[in-house]
């Protein structure tokens, strides 16, 4: 870890680490940008016990194990580097109390909300108390904006997800010589599993990459299991057809495949929602969207049959996203730019203060 010397803006990141986690994604792209980053792993609140966590999780109110202690460290090492900015991610383990001695020192609290709190398989009355006490919530989902608002956060925008360029750029690495007719990357939800096996009941069938589609009885043939970063780039560029879903328990309007996809180049198949079509455009310009399993099976076989409308909505959706600044840099620009505005009224308060 850098030491926090010098003249360089100062930044804390709360997120998970590794794979595609959005956390560690905006600590690359900090660094990138020559922030000084003080990063904190999510994973620590919740090392001990799997049956520990198991009943922590179900039985008291999905509370971390380890939370106090976590707690305690952001703000021991923050209050000895002084960021100008924290930015969580998720749902971070900081408290309500956290959040207001962070901020009594003039530290602007950001959180990028990845994930939807009110989701019943993951809100958590803890997490929902400590909204109110971020200066800001920038949520990846239009459908959260008033749920935030009604629980006394004053200042809520919408922030899409973005790509990571590290991760599902242009990389010039080995590409996929086998290229499969139908792909999906995501993990094996109830609502997921029953949409591809429709979609393969009337369709092509879909080759599953993540968590689950193994232990499937009637999934796990087509299943190539968890796959790193690098695998997921390689098979998503080489698919004749990428299928995106959103999670709908999450009243998701796009997802994170949506960005990684379009980055890649690769034609994509996806839910028709409001979001997709604000980052895509309408039907065939960029993407091909569907409302059902049915649907989007009827248009997979159209798309597999025309290798020159593949070839074309592929080059178009790549320029579209590479050209449109939404890379996690990008996102992370937005977000400190956000946090400038904010310090600069509170920086005159303490002034006026002082006087």
């Amino acid at each position: 870890m850098k030491s926090f010397h010098g003249q360089k803006s100062r930044l804390a990141i709360v997120g998970n680490v590794g794979a595609t986690n959005v956390g560690d994604s905006l600590r690359r792209a900090a660094l990138a940008l020559e922030y000084e980053v003080l990063f904190f792993d999510c994973h620590d609140a919740w090392r001990g016990s799997r049956i520990l966590r198991s009943l922590s999780w179900r039985f008291n109110d999905k509370r971390p194990l380890r939370l106090e202690d976590f707690v305690d460290s952001v703000l021991a090492r923050c209050g000895e580097a002084r960021p100008e900015t924290v930015i969580t991610t998720g749902t971070a383990p900081l408290t309500a109390a956290a959040l207001q001695a962070l901020r009594r020192p003039g530290i602007v609290c950001l959180n990028y909300s990845t994930d939807d709190p009110w989701n019943p398989a993951q809100t958590a009355s803890w997490f929902l108390d400590a909204l109110p006490f971020y200066d800001l919530i920038l949520t990846t989902r239009r459908a959260n904006v008033r749920d935030f608002q009604r629980v006394g956060c004053g200042n809520v925008q919408y922030l899409p997800f973005g790509y990571d360029d590290v991760l599902f750029g242009d990389s010039g690495g080995p590409t996929q010589r086998e290229a499969h007719d139908v792909l999906f990357v995501g993990g094996a939800d109830d609502e997921r599993v029953a949409f591809i096996l429709e979609f393969m009941a009337a369709g092509p069938a879909v080759t599953l990459v993540g968590d689950y589609w193994k232990t499937g009885r009637q999934t796990r043939r087509f299943a190539l299991g968890h796959r790193t970063p690098d695998d997921v780039r390689i098979l998503t560029a080489a698919a004749k057809v990428n299928l995106c879903l959103v999670r709908r328990a999450n009243r998701d309007g796009h997802v994170m495949r949506s960005f990684e996809i379009a980055a890649l180049g690769g034609c994509m198949l996806a839910e028709d929602t409001a979001e997709h079509r604000e980052i895509f455009g309408p039907d065939g310009e960029a993407v091909v969207y569907f409302r059902s399993a049915r649907e989007a099976a009827e248009r997979a076989r159209v798309l597999l049959a025309n290798p020159a409308e593949r070839a074309r909505l592929s080059a178009v959706v790549r320029a579209r996203i590479s050209r449109g600044a939404h890379t996690y840099r990008d996102r992370l620009i937005s977000i400190l730019e956000a946090a400038t505005r904010i310090r600069g009224p509170r920086s005159e308060i303490c002034q006026s203060a002082r006087r």
